[in-house]
């Protein structure tokens, strides 16, 4: 890649790398970065005239240490008023998206909303944002290769700017370096880049980051924050009718699967059937393949649970990712309780019973403990009656059993994201991400346009046309 300097005014920028595999567009983005003039308004004299934004790097023939000429004005800062009244439009930026209630758009680079949606969805997380902003170039270990580490300080640097900007972001040098992490995501058709997967973009950078942040050394709590954030735990019963060949299997994702059928109305039952299917291996008993049947359970649970709805399949006649167009409805609460193992369920029964206990308090109803008993076979223990007057127990109490100190997991959760499509295949259509925000309101994020939703409007993202309909959603956890 050839290095060059820019002069701009009475300023001079020294040591700007060109990567002449990317349009010209790219490498103002980086003078957009360090200059804050807009790519539209960027006029960068070369050989011949002026750059062009789809010029060939080979025709214009840029060479290293060459000095090339840039002009252009600079957005303006807006700076409130010293006296009178104060609108919201006269803030600072960084004051102004405090004040709207939600973060920026982002503009759509010409088949991105697979990943403006992706990454809006993900930004929802303030856990995550914390662990990036705590990394640096010396959080990088030698394990991770150099653009692993280049996409997770673009992720954090991105966050940022959403966080403190109220016009839409430009995510050029995120998508830039995700393209050269991810060659898929910079496959091209006529021309043109094509519409990706935004499952496989999610799952791409959920791992790339769940790889950085673990070797994070500047953070107490780096060391597993994406495991601790999305991991799920599962432990599998795998047995083979045939020879009657049983086993155990662990494994860690970062998703659960919700399948869908003919059979599937609803989240639940999909992911049930996600939970259960049958593989084929070899047998050591038979000395050949074999069906086995696998059943997991969920053994340990996250703070942010990701469900995938598998409305995709592979269409042999058409070459292509097809669609199922089935509703499957999706509650704002979702209770996991009984997809998780016994182990788990014990550590589960207590936090349960004191959610419910402070929450009939809260809404002026009495504790009925035989009910409570009931539902979750939660056996009588210490700590876990309530007296005769209807008082729930005390919740400090019960907390000070935790000798961790940390937020113990219920099962229950809340819808915080939802990632929908709209179209009939995976690799077409319209990718849009529905937020809620930490005032409560919910935003549809359609690239680089937030507008505000009514939380009814949501749960209308379930299925059954050719609207929006939910392909990943993401439940945060209610917790003590």
């Amino acid at each position: 890649m050839p290095t060059v300097s820019v002069k701009w005014g009475k300023e001079v920028f020294p040591g700007i790398e060109i990567d002449t595999t990317q349009p010209p567009i790219v490498f103002k983005g980086q003078l957009y970065a360090l200059t804050a003039v807009p790519p539209e308004r960027q006029k960068i004299m070369v050989k011949g005239g002026l750059l062009k934004d789809d010029a060939d790097w080979a025709t214009v023939g840029v060479k290293d240490g060459q000095k090339l000429m840039m002009m252009g004005t600079a957005d303006e800062i807006v700076k409130a008023p010293e006296k009178g009244i104060v609108f919201v439009e006269d803030l600072p930026e960084e004051e102004q998206a405090v004040a709207v209630g939600h973060s920026a758009g982002l503009y759509n680079l010409g088949n991105t909303c697979y990943m403006n949606s992706t990454l809006q969805c993900l930004h929802v997380v303030p856990e995550l944002k914390s662990s990036l902003l705590s990394y640096t170039n010396a959080s990088r270990a030698n394990e991770i290769d150099q653009v692993s580490h280049q996409l997770t300080v673009a992720t954090r640097d991105l966050f940022s700017e959403l966080d403190r900007s109220v016009k839409p972001v430009a995510p050029m040098q995120f998508l830039s370096v995700l393209r050269r992490k991810y060659p898929q995501f910079a496959q091209q058709h006529n021309g043109a880049y094509m519409q990706q997967d935004a499952e496989e973009c999610w799952s791409q950078l959920m791992y790339t980051l769940s790889q950085s942040l673990k070797s994070s050394s500047d953070s107490s709590d780096g060391s597993a924050a994406v495991q601790t954030l999305f991991g799920i735990d599962l432990v599998s019963k795998v047995h083979c009718p045939e020879s009657g060949e049983e086993a155990s299997e662990r494994e860690s994702v970062f998703a659960l699967k919700c399948h869908i059928s003919h059979e599937v109305n609803h989240l639940h039952e999909g992911l049930k059937h996600g939970l259960k299917s049958e593989l084929e291996k070899a047998s050591p008993v038979l000395g050949r393949t074999a069906i086995y049947s696998k059943e997991s359970r969920i053994n340990q649970l996250p703070k942010y649970l990701t469900i995938q709805f598998v409305r995709f399949f592979w269409k042999r006649e058409s070459n292509q990712k097809a669609k199922i167009l089935r509703k499957v409805d999706y509650p704002i609460e979702l209770d996991v309780y009984d997809l998780c193992s016994d182990e788990l369920k014990q550590q589960l029964q207590l936090p349960r019973q004191v959610l419910r206990d402070a929450e009939n308090v809260k809404f002026g109803l009495k504790t009925d403990k035989k009910d409570n008993d009931k539902k979750d076979d939660v056996p009588k223990s210490e700590g876990t009656s309530s007296n005769e007057g209807g008082e729930a127990m005390n919740i400090d109490a019960a907390l000070s059993n935790n000798n961790d100190n940390k937020a113990q997991l219920t099962g229950i959760y809340d819808l915080v994201a939802v990632l929908t499509h709209k179209g009939r295949s995976a690799d077409s259509g319209h990718y849009v991400a529905w937020v809620k925000q930490d005032n409560g309101k919910w935003i549809e994020y359609d690239d680089d346009n937030p507008i505000p939703q009514r939380e009814e409007e949501i749960t209308k993202l379930s299925g059954g046309g050719d609207w929006h309909m939910a392909y990943i959603c993401m439940y945060k956890a209610r917790v003590l």
